[in-house]
């Protein structure tokens, strides 16, 4: 693993969250998962049954990844041994997120988010949709 030493002055984070992870150092491997189930009503109806996420194909589809089969010259030079940065300031980190000051030699993150929104049927007259619909 290419290697270089990461100087920071200063480092300030609000708020971490949900998963979320600050590494200071190196790594060989960062993984990093989440999955939420956003559900809006319209009417607010809770059935007790809801968040399988097996229920749902987002959840279980296999990403695809492309195949990279292309020969990659890459010629590094580090003119320097050291980044250096005087100051991180970072208002949120959420969602299994992943704030790394150092060297990593593998990194995987995934998130996959489902959004349902319900809402109420509505009775339109014949015609009409709500796009149409005429309020008075």
């Amino acid at each position: 693993m290419l290697s270089r030493t990461s100087i920071v002055d200063q480092f300030h984070v609000d708020t971490l969250i949900i998963g979320s992870v600050i590494e200071i150092g190196d790594s060989t491997f960062i993984q990093g998962f989440s999955r939420a189930l956003a559900v809006h009503r319209e009417v607010d109806t809770f059935f007790g049954n809801e968040g399988n996420f097996a229920s749902y194909r987002a959840y279980t589809k296999p990403i695809p990844f492309p195949l990279i089969d292309e020969a990659i010259t890459m010629q590094t030079v580090n003119l320097s041994p050291a980044i250096k940065v005087n100051s991180i300031n970072i208002n949120g980190v959420s969602a299994s997120s992943v704030v790394h000051i150092g060297s990593s030699q593998h990194i995987a993150m995934e998130a996959r988010i489902k959004h349902i929104r319900q809402l109420q049927s509505r009775n339109f007259p014949e015609g009409q949709s709500e796009e149409t619909q005429i309020y008075e």
